[in-house]
């Protein structure tokens, strides 16, 4: 991408968005609100936007050189020029993300601009705002990776599968409910195999002889499938006292 010659001084600024796959809807943050914004912040300095990168559908938990769009930005930044995006979560869930960038920024005489925050590039005050504010993003990160894993759990509890691979001992049936969550049918077949499993395992057997012994009684299973049955069957009768 050639750049555009600018008249001394002006500021040579590029644009970064970024919606996660469940946020392409959500008020206040879609790709549109935020060209909008970062246009408006530009126009309104008298900066020249020569470019808007684009990450649709990717996860802040992806670090930022490992996107798409956000690596080619990266790439593209020279000394001199301005990052600038509409808040601190656009661009950062983790903080040694977020101070990675930042320092490498100050080496190479780059600008970051966050709507939220304003110029972010100058080091004190800004620099720890931006420090604490990204920690507390990863924290909240943790938090809804709790939370779903908190809602699977439920869902497993109540028989209900919500996606991904079928869980073995069972097989799914239709759709219902909330989120169209579907309903688990035990397999009477792999709901014994659950159970020999367990009894392998306890007798002392490898989980590389189990897979073996399984795969020989017709059961597509990987050692690591074996372990994490043993591993929620430990949990469940733990639960059950």
């Amino acid at each position: 991408m050639a750049k555009t010659s600018l008249p001394a001084g002006q500021r040579r600024v590029y644009g970064y968005t970024r919606v996660s796959t469940t946020q392409q809807s959500d008020s206040g943050i879609s790709l549109d609100e935020q060209r909008h914004r970062i246009g408006a912040r530009c126009s309104e300095h008298g900066w020249h936007l020569e470019h808007v990168f684009v990450d649709a559908g990717v996860s802040g938990s992806v670090p930022l050189n490992r996107r798409p769009q956000g690596g080619r930005l990266l790439a593209m930044l020279r000394p001199g020029d301005t990052m600038i995006a509409l808040r601190l979560d656009r661009c950062f869930r983790s903080a040694v993300d977020a101070l990675n960038v930042i320092e490498g920024f100050k080496r190479r005489k780059i600008g970051l601009v966050l709507l939220d925050l304003g110029d972010c590039s100058n080091g004190g005050v800004s620099e720890l705002i931006l420090t604490v504010l990204a920690g507390c993003a990863q924290f909240e990160h943790h938090l809804i990776s709790e939370r779903i894993a908190a809602t699977k759990a439920n869902l497993r509890r109540a028989n209900k599968h919500m996606g991904g691979l079928r869980p073995f001992g069972w097989t799914l049936g239709a759709a219902s409910g909330p989120g169209k969550a579907r309903t688990l049918i035990p397999d009477l077949a792999e709901q014994q195999a659950i159970l020999d499993i367990v009894a392998m395992r306890s007798s002392g057997m490898t989980l590389m002889a189990i897979r073996d012994t399984m795969r020989a009684q017709g059961h597509q299973i990987s050692h690591q499938s074996v372990a994490n049955i043993v591993q929620r069957q430990c949990q469940l009768a733990e639960a059950a006292e």
